[in-house]
Parts: C-alpha cells; structure tokens; sequence
C-alpha cells in the first residue's frame, strides 16, 4: 500500500502537492472555526435571537445586494468597512447578540471575526447566508 501511495507521488508531484495543500486548509478552517468565539447558527436560532434576544443583523453584501433584498431590520456594513472599525449605528449594540450575514455564508466569518475583536460579545455567522435564508421563504425587507 505504503509502495503505491509513494509511487503515485512521483507520478503526479502537483497532484500530490494540490492535495497535501487542501487537507492542509480544511486542517486549519477546521480548527479555526472549532476554537473561534464567533460561532455558525442556523436560520432556526437566527429567528430566535432576533426575535427573543434583540439581536442585531449585520448585512456584509453590497449597497445594491442590501436593498434588492435584507432581513428586516439590518445595519448594512461592508467587510472593509468593518475591518476599519467603522461601525456607525451598530456601535451602540455591542452588548447584543450580533449576526453577521453575507451573500451566501462563505465571506462573513472574517467581520465577524473583526467585531469580536472590536469588543462584541455575541458575535454569530449565518449558515447559508441571504441565499439560504430566502430559500426557506423567510422575509426579506427591500429598499432603505
């Protein structure tokens, strides 16, 4: 087996290394998120944040996403935006729970990582972001 696996490796070096270099960055994606504050929540626990626990959402997307579609409600932020430190009205919430939104759950992970940092103490990333959120029918607010 072991004779296999070497003799494959020197058929295929970038194959090889292509695959070393990806289980390399879900090892560290993995470990990342497993260690983080900022945690992953469903649309299920989103709606109960929001609604129990005043949380606050945070749309990453652009101006023009923002208002084709959000959730009622929420602050739109970019991730520069965010990673500079400018909050506007979002900084009077930094005892709420915070849910950061993107287009579809694979670009929020770093803001929220930033308003971790920045002192928000309930920071959550969306599963699936706006795209899973209106695929289940949830409302979607327009304009603003």
């Amino acid at each position: 087996m072991l004779q296999e696996i070497m003799q494959f490796v020197s058929r295929h070096p970038i194959l090889s290394l292509a695959w070393v270099g990806l289980l390399a960055a879900v090892i560290v994606m993995t470990f990342k998120s497993r260690f983080s504050k900022v945690k992953e929540i469903a649309r299920g626990e989103a709606t109960r944040l929001i609604n129990k626990e005043d949380a606050v959402v945070v749309d990453t997307r652009t101006r023009d996403d923002f208002r084709r579609g959000h959730i009622a409600n929420a602050i739109n932020l970019t991730a520069s935006e965010i990673k500079t430190g400018s909050f506007g009205e979002l900084d009077k919430h930094k005892a709420q729970p915070v849910i950061v939104v993107c287009a579809n759950g694979t670009t929020s992970r770093e803001p929220a990582e930033n308003l971790n940092k920045a002192g928000f103490e309930q920071v959550y990333t969306l599963k699936d972001g706006i795209a899973g959120w209106s695929g289940e029918n949830l409302p979607l607010a327009r304009g603003k």
